[in-house]
């Protein structure tokens, strides 16, 4: 695929970028670039490559994805300026 300055144009007023007419030929190179590098990359052999969340292998920390009610409600709202029922009270905004 090879971007024209025509699809330089569009990409431009799709981003909301002002591009002057003389520089639109460079920003289609520009993006003929960044597609083949992408092309480039996807010629990568990554079968068997686990991802990874950090370049030092560290084990992040893990807990059991249990469904609990918190049972932290009446802590919670001892920090509430007001609370009413159980819930934050906050003053009506919109008339």
């Amino acid at each position: 695929m090879s971007i024209d300055i025509e699809t330089a144009r569009r990409v431009a007023k799709l981003a909301c970028i002002r591009v002057e007419e003389p520089d639109l030929q460079k920003l289609a190179e520009q993006l003929n670039d960044i597609v083949s590098f992408m092309k480039q990359l996807n010629e990568v052999d990554v079968t068997g490559i686990e991802p990874m969340t950090s370049v030092t292998p560290i084990q992040l920390k893990r807990r059991a994805d249990v469904v609990t009610d918190g049972s932290v409600q009446t802590q919670i709202l001892k920090n509430a300026p007001d609370a009413r029922e159980g819930f934050f009270a906050v003053p009506k905004v919109v008339e």
